[in-house]
């Protein structure tokens, strides 16, 4: 199986989300479905672009079960990435926020990447959930902080200070 062109494919299916009204999710989620069925059963890449789906469409809930197979299976690289960015958020969704934050922040210290911004902003709304607004502010401003054109310095303090011991 080509791959790439597979690739190609459900970029241009994605691509075509935002024409689908929200009583259509289910005519979206079976072109993926159609994708997938192109891989061999039980394919981390199937389950994550599943995954993907159901999340896309509102349903956080079935969208856990097959994030945590795709990596469970082995799914890795950006991919992997973006399925524990989008599973830590579909957790908080569901009610489970304490295992995002588990998730996510390893990911603070993995090897630097466009999804790092990603990362810090759902880790933030992880931790906000919790009622640790502090650390998740200081995570947000943190990765604010390079995309100012002044103030750099200043907003990478104030984030440190947000939460350094004895504030």
């Amino acid at each position: 199986m080509d791959t790439q062109d597979w690739d190609e494919r459900v970029t241009a299916a994605w691509a075509t989300f935002d024409d689908y009204a929200e009583e259509n999710a289910a005519d979206f989620r079976a072109v993926i479905d159609a994708l997938v069925a192109e891989l061999p059963d039980g394919s981390p890449l199937g389950l994550f672009e599943r995954a993907c789906a159901w999340d896309s469409t509102g349903h956080s809930d079935r969208a856990v079960p097959l994030y945590r197979e795709a990596l469970a299976r082995g799914l890795d690289g950006y991919r992997g990435r973006r399925a524990k960015i989008q599973l830590s958020s579909s957790l908080r969704n569901i009610g489970q926020a304490e295992e995002g934050v588990k998730l996510l922040t390893p990911e603070l210290d993995a090897p630097s990447d466009e999804l790092d911004d990603a990362v810090r902003g759902c880790l933030a709304l992880c931790l906000s959930s919790l009622g640790r607004d502090r650390e998740g502010l200081s995570l947000v401003l943190g990765a604010l902080a390079p995309h100012l054109p002044r103030y750099q310095r200043s907003m990478a303090n104030y984030a440190r200070l947000l939460v350094e011991p004895g504030d």
